[in-house]
C-alpha cells in the first residue's frame, strides 16, 4: 500500500522562498505554497532527508505532525496532546521546544513553549508515570510550534540545528555571512555547478571566505550537509537508518566525482 506523503515545511530567510521552492522541487518535493520565510511541500521520508542533506537555501526542514486552531494557549495545549509522542521519543529521551509566531493572538512565544512542553510531559506522566527531560542543545527530538494567526502547526525539526551550519567551520567571524545567503548570492550571480572550468570567481572583500567556500563546494557537487555530525532525526523513533545511509553513500560518491573535475579559478 502506497504511503501517504508527509507534510513538510522548509523555513528560509525572507526573499529566498523562490530559490528554496525550486530546489525542493528538484529534490522530489511537491511544493504547495510559499509564504514569507516558509515553503510548504510534501514528499516521502527520503525526500525530507534529501532536503536536509542537499538544501543550500533552507534554514530548517520541519515535519508537520498535527494542525489545529490555537486562539489561546489552552487550545494549543489540547492540540499538542493529540500527537502520540511516544511514537517519536521515549520516556528516557530528551526534548526541546521552539516556537515561531506570526500575527498570533498568543502574545508570548515563551508561554506558548511552556504550554506545549506541559502538554508533552503530561501525556507521558499519565501513560508511564515518567517523562522525557528537556535538553536545549542536541535533544533526541526538537519540537517546533508554528503559530500563524489563530492556527498552529506542531512539527518535528528534522534538521535539529540551522542548516546554514554546514559543518566545515567551528565558528564564524564577528559579522559572518550565513552560508545559505552566500549560496543565494552565488546563484543570482550566475554561479552553479555547471559553470565552465574557464570561469573566474573573485571576491575582493573576502572575510572568512564563505562565498568562495560555498562556490567551490557547489561546483564540486558536495552536499551542503555532508559534513554535519548531528541531525534532529538521529534519535527520533521514526528515523530510517537505511534510507539515510543510502543518501550519504550517494552524496560521498558525488563528492568524490566532483573533486576530480578541473576547477575554475576561485579567489
Amino acid at each position: 500500500m502506497k504511503r501517504k506523503p508527509l507534510k513538510l515545511i522548509a523555513t528560509c530567510a525572507g526573499g529566498l522562498e523562490q530559490l528554496t521552492a525550486g530546489e525542493l522541487q528538484e529534490l522530489g518535493g511537491a511544493v504547495s505554497e510559499s509564504t514569507k520565510g516558509q515553503v510548504h511541500f510534501s514528499g516521502s521520508l527520503k525526500t525530507a532527508y534529501k532536503a536536509c542533506l542537499w538544501s543550500r537555501f533552507a534554514t530548517r526542514i520541519l515535519l508537520v505532525l498535527y494542525e489545529c486552531p490555537a486562539p489561546d494557549t489552552d487550545a494549543l495545549y489540547a492540540g499538542v496532546q493529540q500527537v502520540d509522542w511516544n511514537t517519536h521519543v521515549g520516556v528516557s529521551g530528551t526534548i526541546a521546544i521552539d516556537c515561531t509566531k506570526r500575527e498570533s493572538p498568543i502574545a508570548h512565544s515563551r508561554y506558548a513553549v511552556q504550554r506545549a512542553k506541559d502538554a508533552v510531559v503530561d501525556q507521558f506522566r499519565e501513560k508511564f508515570f515518567r517523562r522525557p527531560s528537556v535538553e536545549v542543545k542536541q535533544p533526541h527530538v526538537r519540537i517546533h510550534v508554528l503559530l500563524d494567526g489563530d492556527q498552529a502547526r506542531i512539527c518535528l525539526d528534522l534538521s535539529g540545528e540551522s542548516l546554514h551550519q554546514r559543518g566545515y567551520r567551528d565558528r564564524g567571524g564577528e559579522a559572518p555571512l550565513k552560508e545559505t545567503l552566500a549560496a543565494a548570492i552565488l546563484i543570482h550571480s550566475g554561479w552553479s555547478r555547471d559553470v565552465s572550468e574557464q570561469s573566474i570567481l573573485i571576491d575582493p572583500m573576502c572575510g572568512s571566505g564563505t562565498l568562495l567556500i560555498e562556490a567551490a563546494r557547489m561546483y564540486a557537487d558536495i552536499a551542503p550537509g555532508l559534513g554535519r555530525s548531528y541531525w534532529g532525526f538521529f534519535k527520533w523513533r521514526g528515523h530510517n537508518k537505511a534510507i539515510w545511509q543510502d543518501l550519504i553513500t550517494e552524496a560521498r560518491q558525488r563528492r568524490t566525482d566532483g573533486l576530480q573535475r578541473p576547477y575554475p579559478k576561485i579567489t
